[in-house]
């Protein structure tokens, strides 16, 4: 019987999950095959879930939201496991699974993942760590290593966007250089409010990298730039509307495969949620670095 190891987060989504491992493994059994589980917990490390796994084993499932497939994926690279990797979308934040195409659904994202063929996708990577969404940085990416967990659940990433303009009138000067083939910046600027270099297109559910696209071998970068409270106000206007972003007085946006972040300010990164590397930053697309089943889009 061919294995499939089911990591789960049994607190993504306020629990979302619980109510649907019978689902999980009765339509797993129903096509042949059998579920190993492994229910995350913070007195167990992860790297636990991906021990023994062998030619036996044809995916693993993964349960729960961007950082918790992040960590996942994380695992994989680290431990050279090369088997497809699937999403079921339990978490608060579902961005690269709603991307991908995986419904929120249970049973019908495993009939998805099942009834598929694996994809090559590409992947992120900020110096030693992978991302699969999204890792950014600035004023809000600060903010949100220390916004309330409730508020966070809540209304997901939008949280750090909420809190990020209470910072407003603490801005100040720093010195950072951005850098790739495409764009150059270099030089004081007063501190951005935030850079998000994207793997996927959404960040809490907004659509803003439109242009994304999860195998051309790029990542798509946007620089939200500090400036005039009533021109930044405009801006996250046309963001929480999905408007197209282009010609937007303060914000950069263009693609890139590699890109270099120096910055001189004690400020931290983000990768899909959870606390990235320190700087200076070494950002690249992994084209085809991942395989994923369920994939459903162009």
């Amino acid at each position: 019987m061919n294995k499939v190891k089911f990591i789960y987060n049994p607190y993504s989504g306020e629990n979302a999950i619980i109510s649907g491992i019978d689902k999980v493994i009765k339509i797993h059994q129903k096509y042949g095959y059998e579920i190993i589980p492994f229910r995350i917990s913070f007195e167990v490390d992860m790297e636990e879930a991906f021990k023994g796994i062998d030619e036996t084993y044809k995916y693993i499932l993964v349960a729960g939201g961007d950082g918790t497939v992040d960590t996942a994926v994380n695992y994989m690279k680290r431990l050279n496991i090369d088997i497809p990797i699937a999403i079921l979308p339990v978490g608060t934040a579902n961005d690269f699974a709603k991307f991908i195409g995986i419904p929120e659904d249970v049973e019908k994202a495993c009939e998805q993942i099942i009834n598929s063929e694996p994809r090559n996708l590409d992947l992120g990577r900020v110096n030693d760590k992978y991302f699969i969404n999204v890792a950014s940085t600035g004023l809000f990416t600060d903010v949100s290593q220390k916004t309330d967990v409730n508020l966070k659940n809540t209304i997901g990433k939008l949280a750090y966007y909420v809190k990020g303009l209470e910072q407003l009138p603490n801005l100040r000067k720093l010195k950072i250089k951005v850098k790739s083939e495409t764009a150059f910046f270099d030089g004081d600027m007063y501190l951005m409010y935030l850079m998000m270099v994207f793997n996927g297109q959404t960040a809490g559910n907004l659509n803003l990298a439109y242009k994304a696209r999860i195998d051309d071998g790029l990542l798509d970068v946007i620089i939200i730039k500090a400036g005039v409270i009533k021109d930044t106000i405009t801006l996250f206007i046309k963001m929480l509307r999905g408007d197209h972003l282009e010609n937007t007085a303060g914000l950069i946006y263009f693609k890139s495969d590699k890109i270099e972040v120096e910055c001189s300010e004690n400020i931290v990164t983000d990768i899909d949620g959870e606390k990235g590397p320190d700087f200076p930053l070494e950002i690249e697309c992994i084209k085809g670095g991942i395989k994923v089943l369920g994939v459903k889009m162009n």
